[in-house]
């Protein structure tokens, strides 16, 4: 009787992730894509897993979660010049704003401010966003990131400035076992306030997450891009008890319409 229940439920475990057409997945025109079940911890499909690539703002994920991990998430930070010196994306900041922590954080994550990465690093780092980026490098080593390597807290193209598929899965399981970082990751949108010349200023962070408002069962991680590294995402869902992960780099496929698909195949 025994043996016939653990062989229903083998069946059962079989079906349940049967339906995944790897055949369709090899034809995708996707640099690399992992799909992993993280409840059984099986990789259900994996495709140049160890290779290195530009990890865009997927980057980001190791920004924040330091930040959730280090600072205090009601301390004020004090934008500085330094925190302004980047682009594209940005929240829009202007020397001398206060802005809290947490919300950088929200920044960060949801619209992939780059000024507010840049400004997460330089005060986590006491001043000195090259010791935060130490931070990010010694963090990714004890993760056991091998191919891993950090130069900036939000993504830019640089020549050591890469990771790989299977580093950025393990990077955003570790991530998501924060329930700040998936409370944060999950939303499309956000409005906050920064105090400038002692008036409040209200700033908007939508996501580029188009998967979030497309798929009901979506709940985060994150976005990324550069003419470099092109389309990445990092996204998961759940439903049912089941609980999938999809990390996809440089995806010459829409992004949004190919891990609808995949999550509608195993969940």
């Amino acid at each position: 009787m025994i043996k016939k229940i653990l062989v229903l439920i083998l069946a059962c475990s079989i079906s349940l992730f049967g339906d995944i057409n790897k055949n369709k997945l090899d034809q995708l025109k996707i640099g690399a894509l992992i799909v992993k079940d993280l409840n059984t911890k099986s990789i259900l499909y994996s495709k140049y897993a160890q290779k290195r690539v530009r990890p865009a703002s997927l980057t980001k994920i190791m920004t924040t979660i330091l930040a959730i991990q280090r600072a205090d998430m009601n301390q004020h930070v004090t934008i500085t010049r330094a925190m302004l010196q980047v682009k594209p994306t940005i929240a829009g900041y202007q020397v001398g704003d206060s802005v809290l922590m947490a919300d950088l954080v929200r920044a960060a994550i949801i619209k992939s401010d780059n000024d507010a990465a840049k400004a997460i690093a330089i005060s986590v780092g006491a001043g000195n966003e090259k010791r935060f980026i130490a931070m990010m490098n010694d963090k990714a080593k004890q993760l056991g990131m091998n191919n891993t390597h950090f130069m900036n807290p939000c993504g830019f193209d640089a020549s050591k400035h890469y990771s790989s598929p299977g580093d950025l899965l393990i990077l955003a399981e570790y991530a998501i076992r924060s329930p700040m970082f998936n409370r944060f990751s999950k939303r499309s949108s956000y409005e906050y306030r920064v105090l400038r010349n002692g008036k409040f200023k209200m700033f908007k962070a939508h996501t580029h997450n188009r998967l979030l408002n497309k798929y009901q069962y979506a709940v985060g991680v994150k976005t990324g891009y550069t003419s470099k590294a092109g389309p990445c995402l990092i996204a998961r869902a759940k439903k049912d008890g089941q609980d999938c992960l999809i990390v996809m780099m440089n995806s010459r496929e829409n992004r949004w319409k190919t891990a609808k698909e995949i999550f509608q195949q195993i969940i």
